[in-house]
């Protein structure tokens, strides 16, 4: 088990401390939070179940620590922070980068599209509960959250070519001019 650990940190401490880092901003958490994520790597190693989605695993398990670090830290922010992927049950590789793709790209929109797409998308918020909750009519909910879906898969498609089944999951993705999906 210890060896496992020592090739996962050989292969992915880069590539994971640039992860967290652009998340959190600050070199030193970003160190910290590494050093908790190969914790936690090291005592789950055994719970991997498919060893051909280790490179997703150890992403989500940063994401998780990322999340639980945001949710002690403020509170108020912990519901902008969605649970993107259950680590107990691996999605498809290819669904885990579209789903990290486009949350990289969330980031991008403009507060007022991300919070929606949050709220409805991520959150399972109902369209009606959104309009609520931001004191908007329903109506006016509802082209906001379209008119956000359309932007965020702008964003998407202008970096990759994504291939859905009937299903909406994810099958393929093509880069065109990529910028995210190998980066990582």
């Amino acid at each position: 088990m210890e060896q496992k650990t020592v090739e996962l940190w050989t292969k992915f401490s880069e590539s994971l401390r640039r992860f967290i880092l652009n998340k959190v901003k600050n070199d030193d958490l970003a160190d910290d939070l590494l050093q908790e994520t190969f914790i936690r790597i090291h005592t789950k190693i055994d719970s991997l179940r498919d060893e051909t989605k280790i490179q997703s695993w150890v992403f989500q398990i940063a994401r998780n620590i990322i999340n639980d670090h945001f949710r002690k830290t403020s509170p108020l922010l912990a519901n902008e922070i969605p649970e993107i992927i259950d680590t107990e049950t691996e999605p498809d590789e290819t669904m885990t980068e579209t789903i990290r793709d486009m949350v990289l790209f969330m980031e991008d929109l403009p507060e007022q599209d991300c919070q929606a797409l949050c709220q409805v998308e991520l959150e399972g918020v109902s369209i009606k509960v959104y309009a609520e909750r931001t004191g908007i009519s329903y109506t006016a909910a509802k082209t906001r959250v379209a008119r956000a879906r359309h932007k965020l898969s702008d964003l998407l498609m202008n970096c990759c070519h994504y291939e859905f089944d009937k299903y909406g999951t994810a099958i393929g993705i093509h880069p065109k001019h990529c910028c995210c999906c190998n980066s990582v």
